[in-house]
């Protein structure tokens, strides 16, 4: 089976002869031309996937169709071979945009594996190139992606549990896409068509919690002024989230219990008994039976919870993934910003699969989002990508940077500028609360411009 067109552009008839023999064998079409002006029509006419030319080829160097290729077309790759002294043209040949240099007389062995990978990237950085048809759809943004192993077994795991209402536990770091996980679960099978009640049990106090989960009756505390459904009772058959479900209470805990047992509630300050028809789906960034054994969490309350349970992988394990992933968020970035970011260079998947992505792929989407504000054209640069940097010898969670403060302000004030400081909605694509966003406005001392 043919693997690509690859236009070999060389004088030399030995060392023609040789790469087409080598690249056959490979399973390449080889298109040959003898000097730089053919080559170059060849290249207009034959949309080569690999060009291999010689430095010093007559009519048009090496060097000069380097440039006039790369005017028309960024991703091709270019492989220059050279003298092996020839350090000067061998740095130019890098600087221009060569994918790699290789000296005469030819390694074989070397080439083979640098023609290899130069195919491997032409190829995802044509995949990489987003149109304007395959801009994202609202619908697409509940689907999980990757074809890493892990999350072919949470997919496996979600065929099983969607046609039930049995209670799901997700466990992974924060960013991981636990609610995603939840989402996906709720729409994939019996509850699709009732509601998804997401709960923060982190973002409340408790005061405030047992009546936010349960609802009240009128009168039943001050400041009670009207009868309030809780999340349970507005779940109704469909789904309810509680994200962070190692943060309640040994209070609430007993009351949540309660409530999977009996398959019922009460408001506060009612003796009224309320059918619990809803799916429980918990979530924590923490190991819960390491908080069982320690005491801090309900051992009954956890196997009530971990019917089944869900491992959301690091981003750093399914770094594979990083392709597809950049792809999603920049259709999804794209059409809220209304942008038209839609090439990624290959170095650039490169700098993020090198990346230790301490938050995760919650991280990476708001890189991404950041990258997009910053770009002055349809390239995503690798100057646009503000990574933090990590401490070595030191927990992923401790990050130092000096300028990390300066860099927040800078991406909440594009945010901002971009929707013409419309909070509301520069709090949306941030994905922070409007209050969160007035407090680092004020503390980051941020104006319009």
């Amino acid at each position: 089976m043919e693997k690509g067109k690859i236009l070999v552009i060389n004088s030399d008839k030995l060392v023609t002869e040789t790469l087409v023999i080598f690249l056959n064998e490979l399973n390449f079409k080889v298109i040959l031309a003898f000097d730089g002006r053919k080559g170059f029509q060849l290249f207009e006419k034959e949309k080569p996937n690999l060009i291999i030319t010689d430095v010093k080829v007559p009519k048009l160097d090496g060097m000069t169709l380097l440039k006039m290729i790369k005017k028309i077309d960024q991703n091709v790759p270019i492989i220059l071979i050279t003298a092996f002294d020839d350090m000067n043209s061998i740095i130019e040949a890098m600087q221009i945009g060569a994918y790699d240099c290789i000296e005469n007389p030819l390694d074989l062995g070397k080439l083979k594996s640098i023609v290899t990978h130069a195919i491997e990237t032409y190829y995802l950085s044509k995949r990489l190139e987003i149109t304007s048809s395959e801009l994202l759809n609202k619908d697409d943004e509940n689907i999980i992606v990757g074809k890493n192993f892990k999350i072919k077994e949470i997919l496996k795991v979600i065929g099983k549990v969607s046609s039930t209402r049995v209670n799901v536990l997700i466990e992974g770091e924060s960013g991981t896409g636990k609610e995603l996980i939840s989402r996906v679960i709720h729409n994939s099978g019996v509850t699709k068509d009732f509601p998804f009640i997401p709960v923060n049990l982190s973002a409340l106090p408790e005061t405030l919690l047992e009546s936010e989960l349960f609802g009240f009756e009128k009168g039943s505390f001050t400041g009670a002024l009207k009868n309030k459904k809780g999340k349970f009772e507005l779940a109704e058959q469909g789904t309810i989230f509680l994200d962070e479900i190692s943060d309640i209470s040994q209070n609430l805990q007993v009351k949540l219990l309660r409530v999977i047992q009996e398959r019922e509630f009460e408001r506060i300050g009612s003796e009224t008994t309320i059918p619990m028809k809803a799916r429980i789906i918990t979530a924590t960034n923490k190991n819960l039976e390491e908080l069982v054994q320690q005491g801090k969490f309900r051992e009954d309350l956890f196997y009530r919870l971990n019917v089944f349970k869900i491992s959301a992988p690091p981003l750093r394990e399914r770094k594979e993934d990083i392709p597809n992933l950049v792809i999603h968020f920049l259709k999804k970035i794209n059409r809220d910003l209304h942008k038209n970011v839609n090439k990624i260079p290959y170095e650039v998947i490169e700098i993020l699969q090198n990346y230790e992505w301490v938050g995760n792929v919650r991280e990476l989407e708001n890189i991404l989002l950041q990258a997009v504000v910053l770009a002055k054209g349809e390239v995503l640069e690798k100057e646009n990508i503000l990574l933090r940097k990590i401490k070595k010898n030191n927990t992923r969670k401790e990050l130092i940077d000096p300028s990390l403060a300066m860099m927040e302000k800078e991406h909440i004030k594009n945010i901002l500028d971009k929707v013409n400081w419309n909070k509301k909605e520069a709090a949306k694509l941030l994905k922070v609360s409007r209050q969160t966003l007035y407090n680092k406005i004020k503390a980051l001392s941020i104006i319009p411009s």
